[in-house]
C-alpha cells in the first residue's frame, strides 16, 4: 500500500466526520427549538428513541433500497432514493439533539454567547467516538443514527413547552 492509498482513507474519513457534524451544526442552525426537543428525548427516552427509530425507520430505508435497487422503472428508482432519503435526513437532524447533549456536559463560558459551539463540540466528540474500530463503526454510529431517527420523530411530537428557549437547558 502505498502513501497515495493511506492518505485517500484517512480523508475519506475525515471528510466524513466532517459532513456529519456539519449537518448538526445545519440543523442546529435552522430549527434551535427542534434541536432543543431532540436533546430533550435523549435526555428522558433514549430507548423509546432507539425503538422508534428500528420501527420507523429501518423499514422505510430497506423497502427503499430494495425499490431503489431492483426495479425497472426509473420513477421507482426515484421513490426508492426519496425513502431512502427520509430516514437518512430524519437520523441526521435527530442525532444533532445527541450531540447537544454530549456537548452541554462539555460546556464553556461563552455557551451562552454562542450556544452553537455546545454542537460543535458535543459533534467532535461523537465523531471521534465513531472511529473506533469494530464498536464504533457497528454499534455506537448505528445507534447514534437510528436512534436519531426516533428522537426526530418524538421531537416532532412534543409540546414546545418542555424546552424553556432555543438550545437551553432543559430543567
Amino acid at each position: 500500500m502505498i502513501m497515495a492509498d493511506v492518505f485517500k482513507i484517512v480523508f475519506l474519513v475525515l471528510g466524513a466526520l466532517l459532513v456529519l457534524v456539519s449537518y448538526w451544526l445545519a440543523a442546529t442552525a435552522l430549527f434551535p427549538a427542534w434541536v432543543a426537543r431532540t436533546r430533550a428525548v435523549y435526555d428522558a427516552r433514549p430507548v423509546r428513541a432507539t425503538v422508534v427509530g428500528m420501527v420507523a425507520g429501518v423499514p422505510m430505508a430497506v423497502f427503499g433500497t430494495a425499490l431503489a435497487s431492483d426495479s425497472p422503472n426509473g420513477g421507482l428508482k426515484l421513490l426508492g432514493a426519496l425513502l431512502v432519503s427520509i430516514p437518512v435526513l430524519l437520523a441526521l437532524a435527530g442525532s444533532s439533539g445527541f450531540a447537544l447533549r454530549i456537548g452541554a456536559g462539555l460546556s464553556m463560558p461563552q455557551d451562552d454567547v454562542t450556544p452553537w459551539r455546545r454542537v460543535l463540540r458535543g459533534g467532535a466528540v461523537l465523531s471521534l467516538c465513531f472511529l473506533l474500530p469494530v464498536v464504533g463503526w457497528f454499534v455506537v454510529l448505528p445507534w447514534a443514527l437510528v436512534s436519531g431517527v426516533g428522537a426526530a420523530l418524538l421531537a416532532m411530537r412534543r409540546t414546545p413547552r418542555l424546552v424553556a428557549g432555543p438550545l437551553e437547558t432543559v430543567r
